[in-house]
């Protein structure tokens, strides 16, 4: 995993940060599907790795409930946790017990749930 996140690197379109990010969401039935930081001028107009590598198994057809885990390497050599947009996107789509991985460039990784991410999301429920 650790090559595909570095390779996936050169991927990313980070003109303002020089910070790339990359993601590998992998599926139940063991899929993988990939995704960089995308960033442009207005700074708000683009999507984090994670997001895009989730948008893209939407895309191929996955639904809520057939993920299976979050795999994403920042360009440090510091371990960072997904930002809390994404979290939400993973609280709504993935189970719990699912795994968010997340690596430095180095390989070095530091493993967490869903809940253990998102102790108490805001989903579905919370719209009714």
């Amino acid at each position: 995993m650790v090559e595909k996140l570095l390779e996936l690197h050169k991927n990313s379109y980070v003109p303002i940060s020089n910070f790339p990010v990359s993601a590998c969401i992998v599926t139940k039935d063991e899929k993988e599907y990939y995704g960089v930081n995308v960033e442009d001028s207005s700074t708000r107009a683009g999507t984090c790795a994670e997001r895009n590598a989730i948008f893209n198994a939407i895309t191929n057809g996955v639904k809520k409930g057939e993920f299976k885990e979050v795999n994403v390497m920042v360009a440090s050599g510091e371990i960072s946790t997904p930002c809390f947009v994404c979290r939400q996107m993973i609280s709504e789509l993935f189970d719990k017990d699912s795994i968010v991985r997340c690596y430095n460039t180095e390989g070095e990784f530091k493993e967490y749930t869903v809940e253990e991410l998102c102790p108490d999301p805001f989903g579905e429920e919370d719209l009714k």
